[in-house]
């Protein structure tokens, strides 16, 4: 079994980190396949899947304070413009993503301030989406580091809620194969 919970906390951090993957997908698939397991073991397993999870969206928490920079190649018109002392001519494109992207930062400064002035409703919304995911929890965490939210705070808020949600995860199919057969044979 401790094998299964370094599995679990490198998947937690690799799909905290990696949207695409999806934890809970493989909390679910693992719960199926041990669907006997002792309470405290899903707790445990609940526990190491929320530590993980927490630890792999602190990379974008700290990006978001600007504690972390992006590194250099990924400045790449901005690296060009710098070595050769002309700007790069933008394309179309370019000319448009970066409208897009304008855009996009006023509307995350107007959501930060709003987020200084309420700092209650931010944490009640980053417990919020730790739990349920809507809001997403990566836009939660990203904000979150946005507005200054001090990392005591951002864990308090969202390490107890994703615990309930892993542990409820692993948790599912015991209750399903348990409690499926009292239903339905409260039903016919």
């Amino acid at each position: 079994m401790l094998g299964w919970l370094f599995v679990a906390f490198g998947v937690a951090i690799a799909s905290s980190v990696l949207p695409v993957l999806s934890v809970e997908v493989f909390v679910v698939a693992f719960a199926a396949h041990h669907p006997h397991l002792p309470v405290p073991l899903f707790l445990l397993f609940g526990a190491v899947t929320a530590v993980g999870q927490i630890a792999g969206k602190l990379l974008y928490f700290y990006a978001a304070r600007g504690s972390l920079h992006l590194p250099a190649f990924m400045h790449r018109a901005a690296a060009a413009s710098q070595s050769t002392g002309t700007p790069v001519p933008a394309s179309g494109l370019q000319r448009w993503w970066h409208a897009v992207a304008s855009r996009i930062r006023l509307a995350w400064l107007w959501l930060r301030v709003r987020c200084h002035r309420h700092p209650k409703v931010l944490i009640a919304a980053t417990a919020s989406s730790a739990l349920f995911g809507v809001p997403p929890f990566l836009a939660t965490t990203v904000l979150a580091g946005l507005a200054g939210l001090s990392l005591r705070t951002f864990v308090a808020a969202s390490l107890p809620a994703r615990f309930l949600r892993f542990t409820l995860l692993a948790a599912s199919p015991s209750l399903v194969l348990h409690w499926w057969p009292v239903i339905h044979h409260h039903l016919h």
